[in-house]
Order: structure tokens, then C-alpha cells, then sequence
């Protein structure tokens, strides 16, 4: 239970109880997804529906929930306690499903198993409370040990304590660079210069990948409970939450969680009743691939253009209006009271010896069972595509994965029993990155991919340095080359010299990473490269020949 000096009258253990008290009033919860993928296919709608069909005899509620993870299948239901998960449910099945509880038979048309490898090879930390929380009330978060870890942080331990704990932990930033997350709070922590600020970057723009939207849709207690703790470990007094303009919904509940937050004494003044202060706001991004850049993304908030700078000086000590800034991904940040609730050992005893705890991936692409995972560091390519997705659909044969999406690797079936973590995909010019991964089959052109990748990267070039804005650019020509049969072997050449220059000369991390997919498709799929430009063919078939109309 909660330390009963918190708040006046014990204000959030009443609401706990009251939770719990309510849930029980109910034979069923039924919770509808809400995420953007279910919301998109419709779950409003059935939410709506469910609602209209049920009487006052029905015993049970209808709820607006977070992401199952099963995204190929929404809008997704899930009953509990029965643990019934449904799929690609309309507004017209609301009565069956209504129907079904008090018969205690499911709905057989629209059941998926949750049994399966999909979910059981799976090991949930970030997303421990999937498809089970309303992310948008504050009282659920509570009744599910919300909170607990800010609490304890905030009134047991030391900002010392908590940096120690998190860096016994392991746990590394999970946006793309992999850095001992407690080894970056210490240098903030150590700093001169107040006031000191704490951002989160959500501005997840990688083609494929959807992680960190999921979480800021689904979790942004837990979100900012993390961020408050970062704070108080970090000494910080003021926060940001950037968040790209595409994400609507993200915006709207990560605003609605700091308003409440605020209204239960977790954000604000004197937090939990001690002397810690801090208040957080979100800052909205419009849409530069480049402002994920940690220099870039301080020069939008503080409302320049999305520039990156040269480093040193590193953000930890001059960032955010020249004052020690800590920047954390929103996956590093929702794992936060995971590691403070259960401790570092538990943490640390997930994944390998060098890359620790748990990974969330998007799984996209040529893929049965494409959705949203989470999955122990260490874990093989063949276990994600084969077990968990499903394999590649309508009998086809896998070609290649994507990992790192824009700055990843392609990486082929040679591969497949390599462990996924950050030191092993480094190995063969890949990244785990923030957790992109678009799987390949037989139908598809690598070198199309790298054109695809590539001109990604040059549009979203900020254009400061020549390396990046020029680089880029002349690469996508020759790849646009390549796939209309007209380039030679000399531009192969001049192409891998590009890759080479570009990514040691670029000012930042974009640039650096840029020419990846392109190395790395040349490295396993050399093969498609020369087919294009000595036999004027594509093996896959996809690069057409363009036909001449006459005049």
C-alpha cells in the first residue's frame, strides 16, 4: 500500500481501492484497442457498438485499451478474465460478442488464440500491462502498481541510489546508439550549471517503425513516471516530451497524463509531499527526420531550426540553452519503474552480457504476424520471423530483414540464427536502432530497397553540411541509375566510394548512418547490383524497363 503521508487522507490509496472495488463489480471487462493501428481499422466504432448492445443485466464494462501487440489482426478485444482475445471484430459483432459472455462460449469466427508463439515467445517489460490499461485514465494506472516506483524513489532512496541502480541494471538507450543509460544520467547528475533539463525524444520517424508511438499512446504514465524519475536521479527541475506532429494521438494522451499527474501531486511542486519539484511539457516537432538528432532536436525545442551541431560539448553538459540536459528515447524512459519496482538484478538477469533486458520491436513487411513485440535481448532472427511472426506468408521464401531502418542493415538468411543484440548486428553492419524491423521475401529487389532508403535520407537531409546534402543525393542518382539499366560498372565504383565518404565526413548522426543500407545490400546482395547493370535484368523482377513512346 501507499505511505499514508503522501497526500492529504490518503488520496491515491482511496482511489486504488476504489478501483479495484469497481472492477469487481463486473462478471467482464471488455477492452477494445485504441491504438492508432486499431483506430485506424475502426475500434471506435466498436467500442461504440459494444457499448449500445449492452444491459443493464450484462455484468459487465466496456473499456478503450492499449495495444495487444497483434496489429494485422485489429480492431482487437480482448474479454477478461477469461484472457479472450478477438480479431478484425466490426461493429456488427458486438451482439455475438455480448452474447458469448453469458453462454461463457466464445465467438469462434473472430477468436485468436493467446496461446500462441506470437505472444509466448514474447517477454514483456516495457509493455507488461498490454491491452489491459485505459490509457487515458489515471485511476487504472494506479490500480496496477502505478506510481509505486516514483513513490519509492522520491522518499527511500538517494539520487545516488537510483543512478547506481540503473546502471547495474544494463540498461542501454534504446534509441539506436545503445549508451549505458546510467553512465549518461551520472554526467548529467555530475554537471555544473543549473537550472538542468530532462527531454524525452519521441520524435520516431524511421520508416516501419511505430514503437515509441505505441508507448506514448498507450503508457504515458508510465511514460513520465520514468521522466519524473530521470529527474529527481538527475537533478533536474523542468522536462520536455517532443513529439512529432504526426502523432496526434500521442500529443493528446501524453498532455492528458501530465494534467492528471498534476492533479494527483505526481508532477508539479513538493511531488509525494517531499521537497522535489518538476514540471514537464509536450513540445511538438513538425516532422524533420533529422530533429531525432539529439543537437537538433535542442535546437527545435528552443525554437531555431532543426540544425545538428558538432560535438563536444555533448547535451550532458551544455544542451538546452547551454544547461546540462539528459535526452532519453521513450522506451529508455518507460522501462524506468520496471528496473526501480523489481531491481537491477532482476533487469540485468534478461537478455546477454552485454546487451540487457528486453527489446521492442515493430515487425513489419512480408511477415504473417506483423505487429508490435517485445522480445529479451539475445534472441534470434529465426525465433522473430518463424516463431513470432509467423513466417513469410503464401509460401514464399525469406530474402532479408531490415533492422535500423534508414541507418540498419539489410540483413540475409545467413544470418537468421545470430543473436539480436547491439554488439552482433554491429558485426555485420547492421544496428538494432530504435527498433525498426521490415522483413523481405523473394519478391523483392534489394537494390530498389537501398534506393528507397536512400532517397529517405536525402529528403530529410538538413542540407548544413555538403558531405550529407551533396553525398546523398548523388547516391540516389546512381541508384536511380542502376534500376533503369543505365548505369556501369564505373558507377558501382563511384557509388561505394560515396558510401565511404559520406558517412566518415557528415556532421551528424543522419549522415554517418546514411549509406548503411547501401553497404550492406552490396556486402550479402552484390549479386542484384550486377545483374541490373551487366544484364540489364532484375532478379526479382521488379525494376522495369521504361518503354520509349514514340513522338
Amino acid at each position: 500500500m501507499l505511505p499514508d503521508h503522501l497526500l492529504p487522507e490518503d488520496e491515491l490509496q482511496q482511489v486504488d481501492e476504489q478501483e479495484r472495488a469497481e472492477k469487481q463489480q463486473y462478471q467482464h471487462h471488455i477492452y477494445v484497442c485504441m491504438g492508432a493501428a486499431c483506430l485506424t481499422a475502426g475500434s471506435a466504432e466498436v467500442k461504440a457498438s459494444l457499448e449500445s448492445h449492452l444491459a443493464p443485466d450484462n455484468h459487465c464494462r466496456v473499456i478503450g485499451g492499449g495495444c495487444r501487440g497483434l496489429c494485422v489482426a485489429g480492431p482487437t478485444v480482448t474479454i477478461t478474465p477469461d484472457d479472450v482475445l478477438y480479431g478484425e471484430v466490426k461493429p456488427e459483432d458486438a451482439p455475438d460478442i455480448i452474447k458469448s459472455l453469458d453462454a461463457r462460449k466464445p465467438v469462434e469466427r473472430l477468436q485468436r488464440p493467446s496461446n500462441t508463439p506470437f505472444f509466448m515467445r514474447q517477454q514483456r517489460v516495457v509493455l507488461e500491462l498490454a491491452g489491459k490499461l485505459n490509457p487515458e485514465r489515471i485511476e487504472d494506472y494506479i490500480a496496477n502498481r502505478g506510481f509505486t516506483s516514483l513513490m519509492k524513489a522520491v522518499t527511500d532512496m538517494t539520487p545516488d541510489q537510483i543512478i547506481d541502480e540503473i546502471t547495474r541494471s544494463g540498461l542501454r538507450g534504446r534509441g539506436g546508439a545503445g549508451y549505458p543509460t546510467g553512465l549518461k544520467w551520472r554526467t548529467v547528475a555530475k554537471a555544473d550549471g543549473s537550472p538542468k533539463y530532462v527531454i524525452c525524444n519521441g520524435d520516431e520517424g524511421d520508416p516501419g517503425a511505430f514503437m515509441d508511438r505505441s508507448v506514448m499512446d498507450d503508457y504515458p504514465f508510465r511514460l513520465l513516471e520514468g521522466i519524473a524519475i530521470a529527474a529527481y536521479a538527475v537533478g533536474a527541475s523542468y522536462g520536455y516530451v517532443y513529439i512529432r506532429a504526426e502523432y496526434p494521438l500521442s500529443v493528446k494522451r501524453v498532455q492528458n497524463a501530465i494534467r492528471q499527474m498534476k492533479r494527483f501531486n505526481m508532477l508539479g511542486n513538493n511531488i509525494c509531499g517531499t521537497s522535489f519539484s518538476f514540471d514537464v511539457e509536450v513540445r511538438v516537432g513538425a516532422g524533420a527526420f533529422v530533429c531525432g538528432e539529439e543537437t537538433a532536436l535542442i535546437a527545435s525545442i528552443e525554437g531555431k531550426r532543426g540544425h545538428p551541431r558538432p560535438r563536444p560539448p555533448y547535451p550532458a553538459t551544455s544542451g538546452l540553452w547551454g544547461k546540462p540536459t539528459l535526452i532519453n528515447n521513450v522506451e529508455t524512459y518507460a522501462n524506468i519503474a520496471s528496473i526501480i519496482r523489481n531491481g537491477a538484478e532482476w533487469f540485468a538477469g534478461i537478455g546477454t552480457e552485454k546487451s540487457k533486458g528486453t527489446k521492442v520491436f515493430a515487425l513489419t513487411g512480408n511477415i504473417s504476424h506483423s505487429g508490435l513485440i517485445e522480445v529479451p535481448m539475445g534472441i534470434t532472427l529465426r525465433e522473430i520471423i518463424y516463431q513470432i511472426g509467423g513466417g513469410i506468408p503464401d509460401g514464399k521464401t525469406f530474402k532479408a530483414v531490415q533492422t535500423g531502418g534508414p541507418s540498419g542493415g539489410c540483413i540475409p538468411a545467413q544470418y537468421l540464427d545470430m543473436p539480436v543484440d547491439y554488439e552482433s548486428l554491429a558485426s555485420i553492419g547492421s544496428i538494432i536502432g530504435s527498433g525498426g524491423m521490415i522483413v523481405m521475401d523473394e519478391s523483392t529487389c534489394m537494390v530498389d530497397v537501398a534506393k528507397y532508403f536512400m532517397k529517405f535520407c536525402m529528403t530529410e537531409s538538413c542540407g548544413k553540411c555538403i558531405p550529407c546534402r551533396v553525398g546523398t543525393a548523388q547516391m540516389h542518382q546512381i541508384l536511380d541509375k542502376i534500376t533503369r539499366y543505365e548505369a556501369t560498372l564505373a558507377d558501382l565504383e563511384q557509388l561505394e566510394a560515396l558510401c565511404e565518404m559520406v558517412s566518415q565526413t557528415s556532421l551528424c548522426g543522419l549522415g554517418h548512418a546514411a549509406p548503411n543500407p547501401v553497404k550492406s545490400t552490396l556486402r550479402f546482395f552484390r549479386d542484384e547490383y550486377l545483374a541490373h547493370i551487366v544484364d540489364h535484368t532484375c532478379p526479382a523482377g521488379v525494376c522495369k524497363h521504361e518503354e520509349v513512346v514514340p513522338l
